[in-house]
């Protein structure tokens, strides 16, 4: 249980510095999904996000005002695109079931929805080299949907073809959004050592080995840290230990709160 002090504290750490929550993120498992018609992978998809984050943005909103904490962000992440629409053939289905992640987001009133994702560290299959190809337009196209590609690992090495493709993408994708500061690529990682499930926009991706469907929390506290570090300025180093173990424990309990 928390004790008044301890309540000081956390509210001191709002108010003077900085100490939010920056998301709620909601990953969603689309392998129940899977059609061989993209039409109805899509519409499947659709509903699927709508129902299980329906309450998403209401909640979170609702918990930030009862606790009093700052939540900046709600997200949904999705299953790897190229991974659970491997059925489709054509690019142009992957930008259709893009506009539909995009038609989501909008309806459950989320900041941004990530997933549309490939992972490719050792080889690329057509569905994989479709979805990269289809990246320019989808960004271009599309307002809340971020992209994201694993290109290398430690063990497999580094897939040459995909960072050879995806640099034109990268260009292309400035061009096609040069009109917006090319924001596209604001909305696309390329990872090397992706983990295994990301929740952090814009390279947010519900991992295969997760559930069906997982809320995660991310807190912001640097400014938290760093007014600890202030007040044992000089102290020996085991000191500093402590501070910071305590510190990082204090608002990672924010996170749980949540």
């Amino acid at each position: 249980m928390m004790n008044q002090k301890e309540i000081f504290e956390t509210n001191e750490m709002i108010e003077k510095e900085n100490l939010d929550v920056r998301t709620i993120t909601m990953g969603i498992s689309l392998f129940d999904c899977a059609s061989e018609d993209p039409a109805a992978f899509g519409q499947k998809i659709y509903d699927k996000i709508c129902r299980q984050a329906e309450n998403l943005v209401k909640v979170g909103n609702e918990i930030g005002r009862e606790f009093g904490i700052p939540i900046i962000n709600k997200r949904v992440s999705v299953t790897p695109i190229a991974l659970a629409a491997g059925n489709c053939r054509r690019e142009e289905d992957y930008i259709q079931i893009a506009r539909m992640l995009d038609r989501a987001a909008h309806t459950v009133g989320v900041d941004f929805i990530g997933g549309y994702s490939a992972l490719v560290s050792k080889h690329m299959t057509g569905a994989d080299r479709m979805l990269i190809e289809s990246i320019p337009q989808v960004l271009s196209q599309t307002e809340l949907v971020c992209s994201s590609v694993n290109v290398a690992s430690t063990k497999t090495g580094i897939n040459m073809d995909a960072v050879r493709l995806l640099g034109k993408q990268v260009k292309k994708t400035a061009e096609l959004t040069a009109q917006k500061d090319s924001i596209g690529c604001c909305k696309l990682v390329i990872f090397c050592n992706a983990p295994d499930d990301n929740p952090f926009m814009a390279g947010a991706f519900h991992g295969v080995t997760e559930g069906n469907a997982v809320i995660s929390v991310g807190v912001s506290g640097p400014g938290v840290v760093k007014k600890a570090l202030e007040n044992v300025r000089g102290a020996d180093f085991e000191t500093l230990c402590e501070t910071i173990k305590k510190t990082a424990f204090k608002v990672t309990r924010v996170g749980q709160l949540v």
